[in-house]
């Protein structure tokens, strides 16, 4: 899951991320770009999401019915097959972007780190 929400965002910018790029992805049918961006819904009163290996809980104020802003972009089918064969690296810098941009939304976040040393 992309998760583009400001391509103006220096977190975005930093790493090559631009409306022109995402605008080359669209046109090769890897991504679905919509300015007014997506939501999940259907949510309950948590969801469990993963990113670069590192479980995140999610906890939305109501019991059931919540939504996630999921940002600009979605991937196509093409690009989810393609994306399945790369091993992209995590972005600790991003992951924070994302949390905080979450949890100023009202949800409580929760990762669970195991070290492994």
């Amino acid at each position: 899951m992309p998760l583009v929400f400001d391509v103006d965002d220096v977190i975005y910018t930093s790493q090559g991320i631009t409306l022109p790029t995402l605008k080359r992805l669209q046109a090769l049918g890897l991504i679905l770009l919509e300015a007014d961006g997506f939501v999940k819904k259907g949510f309950g009163k948590h969801a469990r999401l993963f990113y670069g290996g590192r479980l995140t809980k999610i906890g939305f104020k109501n019991d059931g019915n919540n939504a996630l802003d999921l940002g600009h972009v979605l991937l196509t089918a093409q690009g989810k097959q393609l994306s399945e064969s790369t091993k992209p690296s995590s972005n600790q810098q991003f992951y924070e972007y994302v949390i905080q941009r979450w949890f100023r939304q009202g949800l409580t976040l929760t990762s669970i780190q195991i070290s492994r040393n």
